[in-house]
């Protein structure tokens, strides 16, 4: 993880440059109808800021977090909130969010760590709350643009997920990548806390 961090640190603003501006709004807005309003959201790997400023700008109360200090210093600045520089295994809120959103964040933890972020999600999250989680989909885990992945597939998520009580799948859906250069196939899911 500290090679992935250490990318993020030297190459802020270039990923920031082709992030900021890609539109979401599809998912977010999938994301938003499952919430009521002004919810409490967690941006959990929040990167450039694109997601935060977009809830923050239609009224929902968002903290947002990332385990790079450039990109929380600059996507700090961009969206006029504080970004607490923390790592996702440092999670430890109990039902105060009542959506997480970690897009195209958790793809940076190995996989046998997954199922412990997963179980502090599930704690973080309000009963009935959701999170939304993408993956690159496919099977590769390892070194790959000088950062770690771990790529995902539906099958291999469910065998992961199954494992923590209280957390399921209430959606997943497979797109391409909204970024026109990028001939990439995303895994999204979003999980309900129900116990």
């Amino acid at each position: 993880m500290d090679t992935t961090i250490e990318y993020y640190n030297n190459n802020a603003e270039a990923f920031i440059e082709n992030t900021r501006n890609v539109d979401f709004h599809n998912i977010q807005n999938k994301f938003l109808e499952n919430l009521p309003a002004g919810a409490i959201i967690l941006d959990f790997g929040c990167g450039s800021g694109r997601d935060t400023k977009y809830f923050l700008d239609r009224g929902y109360m968002v903290y947002a977090i990332d385990g790079s200090k450039r990109l929380c210093e600059l996507a700090a600045e961009y969206v006029g909130i504080a970004v607490k520089c923390m790592l996702f295994n440092q999670l430890s809120d109990v039902e105060k969010y009542d959506g997480i959103w970690a897009c195209s964040s958790l793809l940076h933890v190995p996989s046998e760590k997954l199922k412990d972020i997963l179980v502090r999600i599930k704690n973080a999250l309000k009963p009935d709350g959701i999170a939304y989680l993408s993956f690159k989909y496919g099977d590769f885990e390892g070194i790959r643009n000088g950062r770690f992945f771990t790529d995902m597939t539906a099958h291999a998520f469910a065998d992961i997920i199954e494992k923590v009580n209280g957390l399921y799948i209430e959606n997943q859906e497979i797109t391409e990548d909204v970024r026109p250069d990028r001939s990439e196939k995303w895994l999204n899911i979003i999980l309900r806390k129900k116990d």
